[in-house]
């Protein structure tokens, strides 16, 4: 038998697949802790053992392997060497080359595997635009394959705010592999409520999209209102924890009816709208779907934050691009960018 492996490996988390010869997913593991600042090794010898694990799960051996495929957070090069990436810390990560370790890795075990790489951002939109198409069989999709797409373009709003596209049914990867970085283009002023909010610097700027739209900027922008008056009876002022513990109970909140989370998640849906809208410009593209953590929240939420970044996006557009039907959320979900490693591992052995 021939098996083939995508693997995810996240700031916070990460997750392997295993691929049979019919391009189905057959085994995709539980979310396991990156452990990211115990350093590389700790998180090979982590990710080898998921690998072994899988493979396992699968019915397989290693040596069963054809391809496997790593997904990182970028930016990194081409052949996944590690460039200051935000997610992990630089003092460990930086100039590291995680494919090669990974391969060295395996191959102490397997001299013939093959490891190949592509940033999570591009792995994501893969995933999302083979599940839809039909080119791949996922056992977790919230939706059927078999959609006409040529285009996508996917923006994954989680910890940071990544992106990825897809043209002509293969996945843009640029020059040196750092296409899609969505989450460092700039927004205006009235992308942010407060001017508070436009002063968080992500990479090397202010008033990024990653500011206004992530967790981090979630983080950064409860932090200032918890002191306004407005809000001094909210739960949030007297709950325990720092404020970045407070942002993650946010989604529950906004399920509730919580005024506050509604109106931080309000604020991020009209901001993604304006970043969409640059992203569409540039690429007019079939589909545009909307990732992450985002795709989770509670239904109702869900939809009056896709309505209002719609809204947003018709609000600032050109005439002649008022006309988009809806975003869509993602029908992989987190599972999206270790989906998308699994295709490119099949695509790196087609004849």
């Amino acid at each position: 038998m021939k098996l083939w492996v995508g693997i995810d490996v996240g700031g916070t988390t990460s997750t392997v697949t295993v691929g049979d010869a019919n391009r189905q997913g057959v085994y995709v593991s539980p979310q396991f802790e990156t452990r990211s600042t115990a350093g590389p090794a700790a998180v090979i010898e982590a990710v080898v053992a998921a690998v072994q694990q899988g493979v396992a799960e699968a019915g397989g051996a290693l040596a069963d392997v054809a391809s496997v495929c790593l997904s990182t957070p970028g930016p990194a090069t081409l052949d996944g060497l590690l460039l200051k990436t935000p997610n992990l810390d630089p003092a460990m990560w930086d100039k590291f080359p995680i494919r090669q370790a990974l391969e060295e890795a395996l191959r102490a075990q397997v001299p013939t595997i093959s490891v190949h790489y592509i940033g999570d951002g591009q792995a994501a939109v893969l995933g999302e635009f083979a599940v839809r198409s039909g080119k791949l069989t996922w056992p977790h999709a919230r939706g059927a394959g078999g959609q006409d797409l040529q285009s996508i373009f996917m923006v994954i709003v989680g910890t940071g705010l990544g992106g990825g596209e897809v043209r002509d049914g293969r996945v843009v990867r640029g020059r040196e592999g750092r296409a899609g970085h969505v989450g460092h283009i700039l927004l205006p002023e009235y992308a942010f409520r407060y001017p508070h909010d436009r002063q968080l610097q992500v990479g090397n700027a202010l008033s990024t999209a990653e500011s206004a739209i992530s967790l981090t900027g979630l983080s950064h922008q409860l932090g200032y209102r918890l002191t306004l008056d407005e809000w001094k009876d909210n739960p949030l002022v007297a709950a325990p924890g720092t404020v970045r513990d407070k942002a993650k109970k946010l989604r529950e909140l906004a399920a509730a009816g919580d005024p506050l989370a509604q109106q931080l998640f309000d604020d991020q849906a009209k901001a993604l709208g304006i970043a969409l809208l640059s992203v569409n410009y540039l690429g007019d593209f079939d589909l545009i779907v909307i990732g992450g953590g985002v795709s989770d929240l509670a239904p109702a939420v869900r939809d009056r934050y896709r309505q209002l970044a719609e809204e947003s996006y018709r609000t600032h557009a050109l005439d002649g691009f008022r006309n988009l039907d809806r975003f869509e959320f993602s029908i992989c979900g987190d599972e999206a960018p270790v989906a998308g490693a699994l295709v490119h591992a099949y695509e790196a052995t087609a004849p």
